[in-house]
């Protein structure tokens, strides 16, 4: 196994680097091709992640015969193993001619791309590869591709090349996955989207915000706003319309930011995030993190039948893999806003038990598809107030920054 000399520190120690699933399987792709169709044995391999950071990786298992090369790339996650930690990705790599595999991706001319043995199979909508096709996500399908495409440019050949990427062991290590629970079946899924694995450790995100929270606190800020991450930031920008400056990314850690609120005595907290992860909070779920708890559906399932829907209706609430889904279910059904509310109700309380009166805690959840789905009782006049003070922050009225006394 290649060991990558890329180190980070976090918590006092020194922890390593490593590549994730999608770079070995595009990496054993590029050795696959170019020996397909230049008849050389090619033992190493360099890879350009899209993090930019280039892998030099060793091919193993090296298979050839009439029309095919197959090979393996050995996956290596630094210092934050998972259970794919040490397994080989193959790559078998072929002459294209007559019908191609059902569901195979063709990500341009003369490339196309499918999944074999431990590589699992989508068999549910809601996720980002359609229906039938391998759980080969979009940006390992783009360093597959681009892979290909060098090989090919280096032979000076445009032949059409069938990849077919597999894992021996994939079957089994699936099982301790949630691909099952996500209608993933027959194997892992090939994933990555920076092709590096970075070894993060709780403690430090948590010292992360920390220092933020206690910035915002020592320039005299009543009010925090607070977002998950990319998708609230997104909202705020887009739907809401407010500045970001000054906003905390918690991740998964809505618990302890709250808590740390209290103690650098903020007045008033805004929570603004996703339902797939805020629904959490309405069973007092303050750590949003699947490894701790999920729950989503049973909770969006539990208020749709408190609010008058059948056994059915929520035996389909359970069956679906995003709360996107349910809402729609929701909706058909004629419970959506009833739901919303009794959701949101719960929240709200849980947030006060949180808080335990120290301060004012409210949320905005929203989705992706739908756009703002609802606020607790106070959201909106703190909404309010931290569009005037960024205003006021971005020089556009005069005023004070957001939420200051």
């Amino acid at each position: 196994m290649a060991q990558l000399e890329y180190f980070c520190q976090k918590d006092g120690k020194k922890l390593r680097f490593g590549y994730t699933t999608g770079s070995c399987a595009a990496a054993a792709s590029k050795a696959a091709a170019r020996m397909l169709l230049t008849g050389q044995r090619t033992d190493k391999v360099e890879l350009m992640t899209p993090k930019g950071i280039l892998l030099t990786l060793p091919v193993e298992e090296i298979t050839a015969g009439e029309g095919f090369v197959s090979c393996a790339v050995r996956k290596d996650s630094g210092d934050d193993p998972d259970v794919t930690n040490g397994i080989l990705i193959f790559s078998r790599a072929e002459f294209s001619s007559g019908e191609l595999p059902a569901g195979a991706y063709s990500p341009e001319e003369g490339v196309f791309i499918d999944g074999g043995k431990g590589v699992g199979r989508v068999t549910r909508p809601g996720l980002e590869c359609p229906v039938g096709s391998a759980a080969i996500n979009r940006v390992p399908r783009e360093m597959i591709a681009a892979a290909v495409r060098e090989a090919r440019r280096e032979s000076g050949s445009s032949a059409g090349i069938l990849v077919t990427i597999s894992a021996t062991e994939g079957e089994r290590l699936a099982r301790k996955t949630f691909n099952p629970r996500l209608g993933i079946l027959g194997g892992i899924s090939i994933l990555g989207t920076s092709g590096i694995v970075e070894p993060m450790s709780e403690a430090a995100l948590v010292d992360t915000i920390r220092v933020e929270v206690r910035q915002l606190a020592a320039a005299g800020r009543k009010l925090l706003t607070v977002t998950p991450g990319n998708y609230g930031e997104d909202f705020m920008k887009n739907v809401l319309r407010t500045d970001l400056e000054g906003a905390v990314k918690c991740s998964n850690f809505v618990g302890d930011t709250l808590d740390m609120a209290g103690e650098y005595g903020f007045e008033r907290v805004l929570l603004v995030g996703h339902i797939g992860k805020f629904v959490k909070l309405a069973a007092g779920i303050m750590n949003t993190h699947s490894r701790y708890a999920d729950g989503r559906m049973e909770i969006m399932a539990v208020h749709a039948v408190l609010c008058g829907a059948d056994r059915a209706l929520a035996a389909r609430i359970m069956d679906c893999i995003t709360t996107d889904d349910a809402l729609d279910i929701l909706e058909e059904g004629g419970f959506l806003a009833e739901t919303l509310s009794s959701i949101l109700k719960k929240i709200d309380f849980h947030l006060k038990a949180r808080s335990r009166g120290e301060y004012q805690a409210e949320a905005v959840i929203f989705s992706n598809k739908r756009g703002l789905l609802g606020m607790t009782p106070g959201a909106a006049e703190l909404l309010e107030e931290w569009k005037r003070g960024s205003e006021g922050a971005s020089g556009k009225t005069g005023g004070q920054g957001p939420g200051e006394a």
